[in-house]
């Protein structure tokens, strides 16, 4: 009986979890087949503050090992990984995969009333090329670009959407911006502020010592 009553739970368990998913990849907007998918893809509804669509751009971005070959410390990489656009502009990106594993193209920060989790999402399978479109945002900001799979953003696949004027660098954009962050109040000379700190806390106590003794 115990047991009978702990299965009906773990299934009722399952199917809840089942059905949660179902509905939280049915709040995005997809379209996948054999090649891949687009995520949040949007041809017509304008954001807040564009009266109209200012421009059509295109850009092609390639993956792969091969764009990570000059940049040190990477092992993937894009053909670029900065992309200056409109706002308001319809922006089509078509994402060529040249490796013989997954790779995505992922914009993060966007307006989360139209687009779900404020992301637009291109997956790319193996060898396989995938074109997705979005309207871009009116305002002047920098977008996080890069590839949600396991490590590949660590790896080097990092890049920023520039849009209008940009609303200042991204912290490690691969071949862009320094891969670490520095808060503005740091100095240009930090390294050789720590370098003086360790030299003052070894050599100011032994001094103390010394003087103490002499007393």
């Amino acid at each position: 009986m115990i047991y009978s009553k702990t299965l009906i739970l773990s299934l009722s368990f399952f199917v809840s979890i089942q059905s949660y998913g179902m509905q939280n990849h049915q709040h995005h907007k997809m379209h996948h087949d054999v090649d891949g998918m687009v995520m949040n893809g949007n041809h017509d509804i304008l954001p807040q503050g564009c009266e109209k669509i200012s421009s059509e751009q295109h850009i092609t971005v390639s993956a792969g090992q091969q764009y990570a070959k000059n940049i040190p410390g990477t092992i993937f990489g894009m053909s670029q990984h900065e992309w200056n656009v409109d706002p308001c502009s319809k922006l089509t990106v078509t994402f060529i995969n040249e490796d013989d594993i997954r790779h995505q193209w992922m914009v993060h920060g966007l307006p989360k009333y139209m687009y779900p989790a404020g992301m637009f999402h291109i997956e790319a399978m193996a060898g396989k090329t995938i074109t997705g479109t979005f309207i871009v945002p009116s305002e002047d900001r920098n977008y996080l670009v890069h590839c949600d799979m396991a490590q590949h953003m660590e790896m080097g696949m990092r890049g920023q959407l520039v849009v209008g004027k940009g609303g200042g660098d991204l912290w490690a954009v691969t071949g862009v911006t320094k891969p670490f962050y520095k808060a503005a109040y740091l100095s240009d000379n930090l390294v050789y502020l720590c370098i003086l700190t360790l030299l003052i806390g070894y050599f100011l106590p032994t001094w103390l010592v010394k003087l103490r003794h002499k007393r």
